[in-house]
């Protein structure tokens, strides 16, 4: 299992400035630090160095809209998803991410047509499409699930798998994102089992969040650091420590570096515990 985040706060010009923060942050999961758009003397720099160093590249984002209802913009979010799906291929990085995508104007917005048949449909037809496009051999496309677009659970992540029928098509594990209800967060322990018994061959990354269920109504679950919340991440880096020795796992949405540091201490602590 490796452990990484973000590295926020912190400059670097150059490859070997952006290895000296990632090694003074104790991470050994990395985040690609470029995107397609890196010349290619630059990206066989970096893929040298995280090698070289014994680092792994879990992630390369492609965090856009591909379900943009705008059609010409859509076509440019999937042409991006596509050249970063390539990057992720040379780079040799354990999954491509991005989210499903919605059908509204903000690209990770909450819309009653993110449910609609007709976009799950889009969904399969586009993540397809992406992936038929690159055919990769050395990583994977995946769909980060979120509270209020698909995949929303294990369930409705494993239908899109069949559906979409495509080898390089695989699993970006976020609990956290998933538990979007009082049930789910108070039987959170039952929860995180289970996205690791049904989903677990297809987990190629993992985001380690926390929560906490604040007092008030209406419901409000509030992301906090690792650590810092109820939801029990020794049994997550556990279960992903069963899933092979290079398993990234990511702290993330913290606001500086200092703040990821403790986070990722705090991963490394109950990862070894027993």
């Amino acid at each position: 299992m490796r452990i990484g985040g973000g590295i926020d706060g912190r400059e670097w010009r150059t490859p070997e400035e952006w290895l000296s923060v990632v090694k003074q942050l104790g991470y050994d999961a990395v985040y690609c630090p470029i995107d397609s758009s890196a010349p290619e003397s630059l990206r066989r720099d970096f893929k040298k160095l995280i090698k070289d160093n014994g680092l792994v590249l879990g992630e390369v984002g492609a965090w856009s809209n591909p379900l943009d209802a705008d059609e010409g913009q859509r076509r440019k979010n999937i042409a991006y998803c596509e050249e970063q799906l390539r990057l992720a291929d040379e780079m040799e990085a354990a999954c491509c991410v991005n989210i499903a995508g919605c059908r509204g104007e903000k690209w990770d917005g909450a819309y009653p047509d993110n449910y609609d048949p007709y976009t799950y449909g889009l969904i399969v037809d586009t993540v397809r499409e992406i992936i038929d496009a690159v055919r990769p051999s050395h990583t994977y496309y995946t769909l980060e699930p979120m509270p209020w677009m698909l995949p929303d659970s294990p369930e409705s992540y494993l239908k899109l798998i069949k559906d979409i029928d495509r080898e390089a098509f695989a699993v970006h594990l976020d609990y956290a994102n998933m538990i979007s209800s009082p049930r789910l967060y108070l039987h959170s322990r039952d929860f995180i089992r289970h996205c690791f018994h049904v989903l677990g061959p297809r987990i190629k990354s993992i985001h380690a969040k926390d929560l906490v269920l604040e007092e008030g109504l209406p419901c409000v679950i509030r992301e906090v650091m690792p650590g810092k919340g109820t939801l029990d991440l020794k049994l997550v880096m556990q279960s992903a420590k069963k899933l092979g020795r290079d398993m990234t796992v990511y702290a993330e949405h913290l606001k500086d570096a200092g703040e990821y540091e403790e986070a990722v201490r705090y991963l490394r602590h109950v990862g070894k515990a027993n």
